[in-house]
């Protein structure tokens, strides 16, 4: 059995490219999917003409969708919302359930809100999304199927990256291995990222950089197609360059995983 996921993040309508709206959707329709996930920044500031933008962009899309908020997906210059209702508006607009669960073929997402709307960027993982995450992997781990942890913050940094990990990451991993996670999307960064974690040779990070946002980082906008058929995920990046209004595979790579450890395959 096999599954095909694409993983987009960091939309970031408000800030977004209007010309590669079309071509992303047209991509994404032709892909023959199972599911498309986005790991949070929808908006730019939460607003509703953006949350309005994302939500167009959502209901034009053929496969179901899970997301999870970003930390940009509750009001910043609305201090009442933020921290009275700050989900109000994704509720409204993108899911009511903030963190959702999929079952596909050979795998199981689960998505787990890491924003925090007392800290504008830095993100942090709750003890109740954890035990919530962990019950949505049982049944994948008991049936060989991947299980799979859809979130907007990074669980590691790389050496380059200066801002602070999200609060409690450290012992969320090792939660996240034992109860049958295998694989981690998140974005957040705008930068992308395949490799296994070091804190968990276990747990395989699949970071997309931005897929409609101007605010690049020196990266073309891009999102992910995963291929999902245990023991093996193949992860493609799709990118637009500054100079081409439509999205194109630019890498290929192949994990596998063995005796609880993730490599690449040649």
């Amino acid at each position: 059995m096999t599954g095909r996921i694409a993983h987009l993040s960091d939309l970031h309508f408000g800030r977004d490219r209007p010309e590669l709206v079309a071509p992303l959707i047209d991509v994404l329709n032709g892909a023959d999917l199972d599911l498309v996930v986005v790991s949070g920044d929808l908006t730019q500031r939460a607003r509703r003409a953006q949350f309005r933008s994302a939500r167009a962009f959502l209901d034009q899309l053929e496969p179901p969708v899970l997301a999870v908020p970003g930390n940009h997906d509750t009001p910043l210059d609305n201090l009442a919302v933020r921290l009275l209702k700050p989900w109000s508006r994704f509720r409204r607009y993108v899911s009511r359930d903030l963190e959702p669960v999929h079952q596909g073929e050979g795998y199981v997402v689960a998505g787990m809100n890491t924003a925090d709307p007392h800290a504008w960027q830095r993100g942090r993982i709750r003890e109740a999304s954890l035990l919530k995450a962990g019950r949505r992997l049982d049944d994948a781990r008991k049936a060989g199927d991947f299980g799979v942890i859809a979130m907007h913050h990074p669980p590691e940094h790389g050496p380059d990256v200066e801002k602070r990990p999200m609060r409690g990451a450290e012992t969320g991993l090792r939660t996240l291995a034992d109860r049958g996670a295998d694989i981690v999307l998140c974005g957040h960064l705008h930068t992308w990222r395949a490799a296994p974690l070091a804190a968990s040779a276990g747990l395989l990070l699949v970071q997309a950089g931005t897929g409609l946002s101007t605010r690049i980082r020196g990266e073309p906008n891009d999102f992910n197609v995963l291929t999902l058929g245990p023991p093996r995920a193949v992860i493609e990046r799709y990118g637009a360059r500054a100079e081409d209004d439509r999205y194109s595979v630019l890498s290929r790579t192949i994990f596998e995983k063995r005796e609880g450890r993730w490599s690449t395959c040649r």
